[in-house]
């Protein structure tokens, strides 16, 4: 299992995000959110996602990625809000030598997105291509 650490996500970068990727109201107004079914501003999807991606990087212990393969059963589970502190742990869950690459290997891992009060966010499993030692 691996853990990282914590990356707090702001209203401009919410608003930020929005405005590029995902222009919907209860991402780019407070008060129109306000006024919605989430009560308050939340980060989209793809916002929490790519949070979920960089915090990855700054997972101890860490892996040789070489390249993402995909996601299966991704869930967002609770919304996220300005001033949310993202933390999120990986449990490798699958370890196997690549079929045409010797140099690499697969995994896959299921990773767990929880906010300040370890209300989990996110889950899904990322597999992805590494460096096998030789």
């Amino acid at each position: 299992m691996s853990a990282s650490e914590a990356y707090e996500i702001t209203a401009d970068e919410i608003v930020e995000v929005a405005e590029r990727w995902d222009p919907q109201p209860f991402h780019l107004d407070p008060v129109a959110a306000a006024a919605s079914h989430f009560r308050g501003l939340v980060a989209s999807g793809l916002h929490t996602i790519a949070a979920s991606l960089g915090l990855g990087y700054r997972e101890v212990p860490g892996t040789a990625p070489v390249a993402g393969l995909g996601m299966d059963e991704l869930r967002f589970l609770h919304p996220v809000r300005p001033g949310d502190r993202l933390q999120q742990s990986t449990e490798v869950v699958e370890v196997r030598p690549s079929g045409s690459r010797p140099d690499r290997g697969v995994v896959r891992g299921r990773r767990t997105v929880t906010n300040q009060d370890g209300v989990t966010v996110l889950v899904y499993v990322l597999t992805w291509m590494v460096e096998r030692a030789t």
